[in-house]
This record gives C-alpha cells, sequence and structure tokens, in this order.
C-alpha cells in the first residue's frame, strides 16, 4: 500500500485520481525501462518513485494548483 506521499495530497496535485492513476501508471512504466537497474540497486518501487516525483512536480502532465 503506498501512503508516503499520502494519495490525498497527489490527488490535489494532478487534480483528480484518474489522472493520477494514468500518470503515475505511465511513469512507472518508463522507470522501469530506462532506470530498471537504478530502481533495483536502490530497493525502489517504480510506482512510489513516480509519487513521490507527482508530489515534487518533476512529472509532466501535473496540474499546479
Amino acid at each position: 500500500m503506498l501512503v508516503d506521499p499520502p494519495i490525498d495530497k497527489m490527488v490535489e496535485t494532478v487534480g483528480n485520481k484518474y489522472a493520477l492513476v494514468g500518470i503515475l501508471s505511465k511513469r512507472a512504466r518508463t522507470l522501469m525501462d530506462k532506470r530498471h537497474d537504478y530502481l533495483e540497486q536502490e530497493g525502489i518501487n517504480a510506482v512510489s518513485y513516480a509519487a513521490k516525483e507527482v508530489v515534487e512536480g518533476k512529472v509532466e502532465g501535473v496540474e499546479e494548483g
């Protein structure tokens, strides 16, 4: 279960939960393709890393509220 960052904060950042799912899944797939070795080495889940990037505003497609 994803608890950090909080889902409510990500929904506020993105706008709605459906857009959040799309953004997270697309970014996680990209991370798995391009940075799989880094994620595996650091022991980080791709979805968790993508969620962190969403909250930090590092992912395109995220509305700034």
